[in-house]
């Protein structure tokens, strides 16, 4: 059980960002968010079709008091000419899903 604790409090904090400009790149998003701390990956989500980008990425901390800076530094703040939304991302089991027989 202590085991369990340990791991899970050493698991990475993983930050949702929205409202990206579609030229942002995984460099650019990492280094936006490496001066609130330590970035483990930073990765901008693509259309499968067309590979290009939908406009939100993930942000991952192994630090969570980093990850919570970054928050409280950057969301709602101008990058690019668009306002960025950040906040923890949630596990996709939380989210609802889509499609044509969810009405």
């Amino acid at each position: 059980m202590v085991r369990l604790r340990e791991s899970l409090s050493k698991m990475a904090k993983k930050l949702f960002v929205g409202g990206l400009p579609w030229a942002t790149t995984s460099d650019d998003l990492k280094q936006l968010f490496a001066a609130s701390g330590t970035v483990s990956t930073a990765t901008i989500i693509t259309d499968k079709m067309t590979g290009r980008s939908r406009g939100f990425g993930f942000v991952e901390f192994d630090n969570d008091a980093e990850a919570d800076a970054a928050v409280e530094q950057l969301n709602g703040t101008e990058y690019g000419g668009r306002k960025l939304l950040v906040n923890e991302a949630r596990p996709m089991a939380d989210r609802p899903q889509g499609g044509r027989d969810n009405f």
